[in-house]
């Protein structure tokens, strides 16, 4: 992770602390962008907190991806020391991109609750709950992303697109209660819109409706997590150390 961070950001300036500027800087100005467009309040609910809430975590999955590509390839000589795995290459740079989103999600609504612009929890278990099932289900598709990577190019140029698609399945513009029942039915077959749903009825709780079923992402993130490290082992083993 030390020498990921000094790779990436190297010793000018701020440091590793660009891994919690960079989802802030986009969260912060699309939460601007969605005041102007929007007013102050969406439904009930403060038009600021409610984007800051919903853009972090897409953030996080959108980097965790976008890092996860060709990083076999990219990391292969260290490979030449028995005690690094093939996973750690994947861990290190997850864990890397969670801090940061982490980092940035208390340092922004802590500065916007001194402005009455982000409620205090009203359930911190269900929020902390919440990010840890969606940050499961985003490292679950970082292990099958890496390994397919390698295995074919094509992946690699799809991948941006892909992220981008992603985003109105992620629960980010909307709540489920939001929606009609049969829109809200389809919706919730996303992993990332039952974490989300979970993170913001920890933030408002009573204030808000949320639906979300807790086994569909842990469900998703166990088969997608047991199947990328089976595609793992098999890119070991093809696998040409330069």
């Amino acid at each position: 992770m030390i020498r990921e961070l000094h790779t990436r950001f190297g010793r000018e300036n701020i440091g590793f602390l660009w891994i919690m500027v960079e989802p802030l800087v986009f969260a912060g100005l699309v939460a601007i962008i969605w005041r102007f467009l929007k007013g102050p309040e969406e439904h009930g609910i403060g038009i600021i907190a409610f984007v800051v809430t919903g853009y972090i975590p897409i953030t996080l999955f959108r980097h965790g991806v976008s890092r996860s590509v060709s990083i076999f390839v990219a990391n292969s000589s260290l490979m030449y020391h028995r005690q690094v795995k093939i996973v750690d290459f994947v861990l290190a740079r997850f864990v890397i991109e969670l801090l940061g989103s982490m980092m940035a999600y208390v340092f922004i609504a802590s500065i916007l609750m001194l402005f009455s612009e982000f409620p205090i929890p009203s359930q911190p278990g269900m929020l902390v709950a919440g990010w840890a099932l969606y940050s499961l289900f985003v490292l679950s598709l970082c292990l099958m992303i890496a390994p397919l990577s390698e295995m074919s190019e094509v992946l690699e140029k799809f991948m941006p697109v892909v992220t981008y698609i992603m985003i109105p399945f992620s629960g980010l513009f909307t709540m489920a209660s939001w929606l009609t029942p049969s829109l809200r039915e389809y919706l919730l077959w996303s992993p990332f819109v039952n974490a989300m749903e979970m993170m913001r009825k920890g933030i408002w709780g009573d204030q808000v409706t949320a639906y979300y079923n807790i086994w569909n992402p842990l469900a998703c993130s166990l088969v997608a997590g047991a199947l990328g490290l089976a595609l793992c082992r098999h890119v070991r083993r093809i696998l040409t150390v330069e």
